[in-house]
């Protein structure tokens, strides 16, 4: 009696831990010159990263996102397949927050691009326009795998020539590849 009841929580525990899809989510770009205020600060330390944005994309370097305090977990770690990135939740978005307390709600992450040392300014902005989906038309993965394809090229890229890796999102996934 006692190993099915262990068998019978485990098999509950593993399935509680599975993937889920999150669709319809609107996905949106931010970075130093417009943080409010201005910067790499985040509202959660999360990882050791002492309250500053940042990321690869990695599982274990996970790129910052902010979105409305209760739509995700403070630190959780998403998977994005239009970005073949994992992003984790460490910041806070006013426009996320409007969306988030809508009916019906709305998913909706704001995903850190560039440098946590320079201000790309006015390029900056216009490379996260660039990045930006239609409203509503991503999908995401909670609770990912962590060996899932990664393009940890960074999006925006500040400097003298500064530059714009548009051609480092993947608009064309099927979920499903990611999160069954």
């Amino acid at each position: 009696m006692r190993a099915s009841l262990i068998a019978l929580f485990s098999s509950f525990s593993l399935a509680s831990a599975a993937c889920s899809k999150v669709t319809k989510n609107t996905h949106t770009f931010y970075g130093y010159p417009d943080n409010d205020p201005p910067g790499p600060a985040t509202a959660y330390d999360c990882g050791g990263r002492n309250y500053v944005a940042g990321g690869t994309g990695t599982y274990a370097d996970p790129l910052t996102f902010a979105s409305a305090p209760g739509e995700f977990n403070e630190c959780e770690i998403i998977y994005d397949p239009y970005l073949k990135k994992y992003l984790r939740f460490e910041d806070y978005c006013a426009q996320c927050t409007t969306d988030w307390k809508a009916s019906p709600k709305i998913y909706h992450v704001d995903v850190w691009t560039g440098s946590s040392t320079k201000n790309g300014g006015q390029a900056q902005i216009q490379c996260e326009n660039d990045l930006t989906p239609a409203e509503k038309s991503q999908t995401i993965i909670r609770q990912p795998a962590k060996n899932l394809p990664v393009d940890s090229t960074k999006l925006f890229v500040a400097g003298d020539s500064p530059a714009c890796k548009t051609s480092h999102v993947y608009p064309k996934y099927d979920a499903n590849d990611y999160c069954s």
